[in-house]
C-alpha cells in the first residue's frame, strides 16, 4: 500500500502548509468518510462546517477559506483545491493491469500491419490489413482494430473498443470499453417503391486528434462521406453518441446520455450536459454551454448559455420556468 508524509504531498501541491500531522497518508477520501489516516479536501464554504466531524488527519482547501486547526491535523492551501486533489489522486493510483508478454498468442495480426515500439496488445486482440500502431500503443484483451487504420503514440484502447477501417486516432488518447469507433453513420431514405429504406453508403472515416478521452460504450460514426472529428483535447463521457459528419472543435465536453445529430459543429471549449441532444446541421459555437436535458433546434452563439427543450438563452429561459410555476399557483 502506497503512503506519503504531509510534507511529501505538499512537496507536489507546492501550496501554505499549515500545522501537522505525524500520520502516515494511506489515501484521498471524502470528507465524511475520510479515516485518520486519509487526506481530504474543500472547496466550497458549503462544506466547511462539515471539517469539525471529519476524521481526516490532512485536508486540502482553497486558500479563500479558513478552517480551525486541530491537534496532529495538516491543512494545506491551494489556489484550486479540485485540481490539488487530482495531483494527489495521481500519487495513489493504482498501476494498470500487466501484461505478461508485450503481443499475446492468441492477438491475430496481419503481416502487412505495423507495430511500433513497446507496444502491448492483449488476448484475442485483432489487428487488420495494413493498420499502423504507433509507438507504445496499449491494445488489452479483445480489441478489433480493422483495415487501415492509423493509431498515434501512447494511446490506450480498453477491452471490447473496436475501430473500424481507415480511422486516424492521435497521440496519448484513452478509449475506455466498449467504445465504437467508425461504425456506419445512420442515413437512410425511403425506397423508390414506396416498400422499405434504402441504405444510404457511408463511406467516409473518423479523425480523432490528440489527448481525446471517450468514455465506455459511446459512439462516434464514420462519415457519410469526408471525416467525422473529434478534435485536440475533448473529453467524452460514457454513453455519448457522435454521429456522422459532425465535427469537435478542441477541448470539448460532452457529458453522459447527450448526443449530436448529423453534421453537427461545435467550436472549441463548448461543453454539453448530460442528455442534451443537438440537431442536425446545428453549429455551436466556441465557448457555448449547452444545460443538461436541452434540446438545441438552432445554431448558438459563442458563450452563449442554453437551456431547456427547445434551449434557449439561459436566462430568458429561467424568466419562462419562473413565469409558468406563478401561473400554476395562480
Amino acid at each position: 500500500m502506497k503512503s506519503y508524509t504531509i510534507k511529501e504531498i505538499n512537496d507536489v501541491l507546492k501550496g501554505e502548509l499549515i500545522g501537522h500531522t505525524k500520520q502516515q497518508i494511506t489515501g484521498p477520501e471524502e470528507l465524511k468518510k475520510a479515516s485518520n489516516s486519509q487526506i481530504t479536501f474543500i472547496g466550497s464554504t458549503k462544506y466547511t462546517k462539515h471539517w469539525a466531524d471529519s476524521k481526516a488527519c490532512a485536508v486540502i482547501i482553497n486558500d479563500n477559506l479558513t478552517l480551525e486547526p486541530r491537534e496532529n491535523c495538516a491543512i494545506i492551501k491551494v489556489k484550486n483545491a479540485d485540481l490539488a486533489m487530482a495531483k494527489v489522486l495521481e500519487l495513489f493510483n493504482p498501476e494498470s493491469p500487466e501484461f505478461d508478454v508485450d503481443i499475446h498468442p492468441t492477438a491475430v495480426i496481419h503481416k502487412s500491419a505495423t507495430i511500433g515500439n513497446g507496444c502491448k496488445i492483449g488476448a484475442n486482440c485483432y489487428v487488420g490489413k495494413d493498420v499502423v500502431l504507433g509507438n507504445n500503443v496499449i491494445l488489452y484483451p479483445n480489441v478489433c482494430v480493422f483495415d487501415e487504420t492509423n493509431i498515434g503514440d501512447f494511446t490506450i484502447v480498453w477491452s471490447g473498443t473496436v475501430i473500424r477501417e481507415r480511422c486516424i486516432i492521435g497521440n496519448h488518447c484513452i478509449f475506455h470499453t466498449n467504445v465504437s469507433i467508425g461504425a456506419d453513420g445512420f442515413g437512410y431514405r425511403p425506397s423508390d417503391d414506396g416498400q422499405g429504406l434504402t441504405k444510404i453508403p457511408q463511406i467516409g472515416n473518423v479523425i480523432i486528434g490528440h489527448y481525446v478521452e471517450i468514455g465506455a460504450n459511446s459512439c462516434v460514426d464514420r462519415a457519410k462521406f469526408s471525416s467525422t472529428i473529434v478534435g485536440d483535447g475533448c473529453k467524452i463521457d460514457n454513453l455519448v453518441q457522435i454521429a456522422h459528419n459532425s465535427v469537435m472543435g478542441r477541448s470539448c465536453i460532452m457529458a453522459g446520455h447527450s448526443g449530436l445529430a448529423g453534421s453537427v459543429t461545435l467550436g472549441d471549449g463548448v461543453i454539453i450536459g448530460g442528455s442534451a441532444s443537438i440537431k442536425d446541421h446545428t453549429t455551436i459555437h466556441s465557448g457555448a454551454t449547452v444545460g443538461a436535458g436541452s434540446g438545441v433546434m438552432g445554431d448558438v452563439a459563442a458563450g452563449q448559455t442554453v437551456l431547456g427543450y427547445p434551449a434557449q438563452e439561459a436566462r430568458e429561459m429561467l424568466k419562462q420556468w419562473v413565469a409558468m410555476k406563478r401561473l400554476g399557483k395562480s
